[in-house]
């Protein structure tokens, strides 16, 4: 068994799994078991390959479609926001895309345990800790889907490093993204598919932190979403796997000093000209729900919001969604640093609304495309 440095406890990524050849390998379907720990649920096995997988969160849709199980999911959050935002990146991977019609919605009404029993999951990729504070659910509920359903795995509060809830605060860990996709790559016997992607990922940090300028000349930016006449503001820096595409980048965050009580702040444009930050990323602009173009021109229309250096000098970006999985990762990476240094990393070519990711040179792009489309599909 091998322990990563978050504590999560993997068996056998060292090798490969008995009857898979490379990345192209059919998931197996003889009946051989998998297992993992993951806190804060534990063990957690699979007798078999799962043909239902429940997620909530994209993050681990995304991580199925990158091992090969998009077909699988039965529901997503928001699938007409989630699928969507995702495709925006997989049109830019030959072969790879997500058919999000007709999946659940698990958050439209509150999560309830009625919609597990009528999906009849074989996995639910959904933290047991972060359920318990959900309305209805007891701690009777969640043992019952895990007995008569299926198992849990999955650890949402690992997203900001926030506390967890009474009753797990003794058994939780934290993990990265990263960590978190090779327990679900373990548990679905995708070892390979998890290592070629993540040497991907490994090339990707490398490269950036080679070309970063010095910290005295980096740029001062906030994560906001512009909401009616507020914005709903993210830190950069701090902990957890819902900054993975900011974080490495290492641009001042020019709210860092703030400490909001939930998992964001929220503040008005007279706070925002106050910080005056030389970027604005807007996140969650690449999903059909939020227009960055829309936003810029409230923006720019308004007596305040006028005065903001980004807006003057153009410097305001659509981003993608936190909820990242390992292939929006690597696209939002790359994105966020031409975004924060176009000398860098060359110019970000812009985002229209409604569109794919953009195209970018192949000598600018900061990973091959064909090669994590070849990962995921087999096809090589």
């Amino acid at each position: 068994m091998l322990k990563t440095a978050g504590g999560l406890f993997i068996g056998g990524l060292a090798g490969c799994i008995s009857g898979q050849s490379g990345t192209g390998s059919t998931p197996p379907s003889d009946g051989t078991g998998r297992s993992v720990s993951v806190a804060p649920v534990g063990d957690v096995s699979l007798e078999s390959r799962p043909e239902r997988i429940f997620s909530v969160y994209p993050q681990y849709a995304d991580m199925a479609v990158a091992l090969g199980y998009g077909d699988a999911l039965n529901a997503v959050y928001v699938p007409e926001m989630s699928g969507p935002t995702m495709n925006h990146y997989y049109d830019r991977l030959n072969g790879v895309s997500f058919d999000w019609n007709d999946l659940a919605t698990p958050l439209s009404d509150g999560l309830v345990p009625e919609l597990l029993y009528e999906l009849d999951s074989d996995i639910h990729f959904a933290d047991p800790a972060w359920v318990s504070t959900q309305k209805g659910w007891t701690q009777a509920d969640i043992t019952d889907v895990r007995e008569h359903i299926a198992p849990w795995i999955g650890n949402f509060y690992s997203g900001t490093h926030a506390d967890p809830p009474a009753g797990y605060a003794d058994r939780y860990e934290y993990y990265t993204l990263w960590e978190l996709f090779g327990a679900i790559a373990e548990l679905l016997g995708e070892q390979e598919r998890y290592r070629s992607l993540k040497e991907i990922h490994a090339d990707v940090h490398s490269t950036i932190e080679s070309k970063l300028p010095p910290k005295n000349e980096r740029p001062t930016a906030v994560r906001v979403t512009l909401g009616d006449g507020v914005f709903w503001t993210y830190h950069l820096n701090r902990p957890g796997y819902w900054l993975a595409d900011t974080r490495p980048l290492g641009a001042v965050d020019a709210f860092a000093d703030q400490n909001w009580e939930q998992l964001w702040g929220e503040v008005g444009y007279e706070a925002m000209v106050e910080a005056d930050p030389d970027i604005i990323l807007h996140l969650w602009g690449m999903t059909p729900d939020y227009s960055t173009e829309q936003a810029l021109d409230t923006m720019a229309n308004h007596p305040v919001g006028t005065q903001l250096s980004a807006v003057a000098n153009d410097r305001v970006y659509a981003q993608g969604m936190r909820y990242q999985g390992p292939i929006m990762n690597l696209f939002q990476l790359e994105m966020t640093a031409k975004q924060l240094y176009p000398d860098q990393f060359g110019a970000w070519p812009g985002y229209v609304d409604g569109e794919p990711y953009p195209e970018i040179p192949k000598d600018e792009q900061l990973f091959d495309r064909d090669r994590v489309a070849t990962i995921i599909t087999g096809a090589g």
